[in-house]
């Protein structure tokens, strides 16, 4: 399939009362208003119990596509628009609804990949151009499912890891948050952390699966934030796997892997620190683009530059801080402004991209903050409620009676059995 979220392609997401012949009246009106169809789905409806729900994707320059949503309407118990061209009130914007739908932005990068600007380290140096392309090519092929592929690092760039390795894990034990110091022994152990080592996306991929949930998906460089923060709502991390320019070993311009896998990595294996990202994730899908660039603020201080106050103590949890020696010494310091973490205004704050933060926010737990998204998201303006379903790898839209009391159905089980293993734990 071509590209799914190009402007001139809609999906429409309806639901049809149980009768034979369902979907055979659904194709006629397109067929009679001349609308073609790009891809089609079916599936029990979970908001009307006995209802069929479909997901059509139509292109948008073909036959009365008007005509044919009136119609729909008109033979519909739901019906939803959502477009990646979202300019009115009756359409949402487009999010991915199954974990295999990251593959449709995957590829569309905003900056970087295998282009270089022209301020970059290793924009004149034509071997460092080609290898970035061969780590570029990986990514713009791979798709959900398959094993990442394995690179084979060279000495120089080994030799850069190293270095940045070598001085990180000086600070890591004074500087960094208590739950970042308990998961980091365990990657040494279980992904080949090692200064004379980079690991390798996939087997980082598999311990956090097993530790959170977690998974890392390759990509070429910079998504857009709506894109980026999607993932998270399924619990999967856009990883880069090229590394920065070995000239200057402690400076990128863009996250590479050391700003992967020893900034962020070691949190994800972490339960709260996990459900806070998914939590931004979540919020995010179907935003309108004012509260997408807040989130994206949010998210910039706190998994990117957040502290917390661990027995009285600052300490880093951002993976800026902690990917950058300079900037880790830094922060805790009495240089910068220190600020409690409060979304609603945390979404406002200004902030550089190019020099250390004049601001960080502090959170007192990653359950609190978690707490506070969770909160935060509440406001978001969207018509409708959602959730991740861990079975079936799906976000499901909440917005009718029968899914929230199916919910809650699923809930009292999952309270019975909790109330079981207290009386034998007694």
């Amino acid at each position: 399939m071509d590209d799914p979220t190009a402007s001139n392609r809609e999906i429409l997401l309806f639901s049809m009362q149980e009768e034979v012949g369902a979907l055979a009246r659904a194709l006629k009106i397109f067929e009679d208003n001349k609308v073609n169809l790009l891809h089609i789905e079916s599936r029990s409806s979970k908001r009307s119990i006995g209802d069929y729900e479909f997901i059509v994707e139509i292109d948008t320059v073909s036959g009365d596509v008007a005509a044919a949503i009136e119609g729909l309407k008109k033979q519909s118990s739901y019906f939803q628009i959502i477009s990646r061209d979202h300019k009115d009130e009756e359409t949402i914007p487009w999010f991915p609804g199954r974990i295999q739908d990251l593959d449709r932005f995957a590829n569309q990068i905003l900056s970087y990949g295998s282009e270089l600007d022209s301020d970059h380290p290793g924009f004149t140096d034509s071997v460092y151009r080609a290898r970035r392309k061969e780590f570029a090519d990986i990514a713009f092929h791979y798709k959900y499912g398959q094993p990442i592929p394995r690179v084979e690092y060279t000495p120089e760039e080994v030799a850069t890891w190293g270095t940045i390795y070598r001085q990180l894990t000086q600070l890591y034990p004074t500087h960094a948050c208590r739950e970042f110091n308990h998961n980091f022994p365990l990657l040494i152990e279980n992904c080949g952390y090692k200064e004379d080592n980079i690991p390798q996306l996939q087997d980082i991929s598999d311990f956090l699966h097993d530790s959170t949930g977690f998974t890392l998906r390759p990509v070429a460089g910079l998504l857009s934030s709506r894109d980026f923060l999607a993932g998270l709502a399924f619990r999967v991390f856009h990883s880069t796997q090229y590394i920065r320019h070995g000239s200057c070993p402690l400076y990128t311009p863009e996250p590479d892997v050391c700003h992967e896998l020893l900034g962020h990595v070691p949190l994800f294996a972490d339960p709260e620190f996990a459900q806070f990202s998914q939590e931004i994730g979540l919020a995010s899908l179907g935003a309108p683009d004012d509260y997408i660039e807040r989130l994206a603020t949010c998210y910039w201080f706190t998994v990117e530059y957040g502290m917390c106050r661990q027995g009285g103590e600052l300490k880093a949890y951002g993976a800026g801080l902690l990917s950058s020696f300079g900037e880790l010494e830094y922060c805790l310091t009495d240089k910068p402004e220190i600020r409690s973490f409060e979304p609603s205004k945390t979404a406002l704050q200004k902030y550089p991209i190019t020099q250390y933060q004049p601001v960080y926010y502090v959170a007192e737990s990653f359950e609190d903050a978690k707490d506070k998204m969770i909160a935060y998201a509440k406001t978001i303006p969207r018509p409708f409620s959602v959730r991740y379903n861990p079975y079936t790898l799906n976000v499901e839209i909440l917005n009718s009676k029968p899914q929230l009391e199916n919910l809650l159905k699923n809930i009292n089980w999952e309270i019975t059995r909790i109330t079981d293993a207290l009386c034998k734990m007694r």
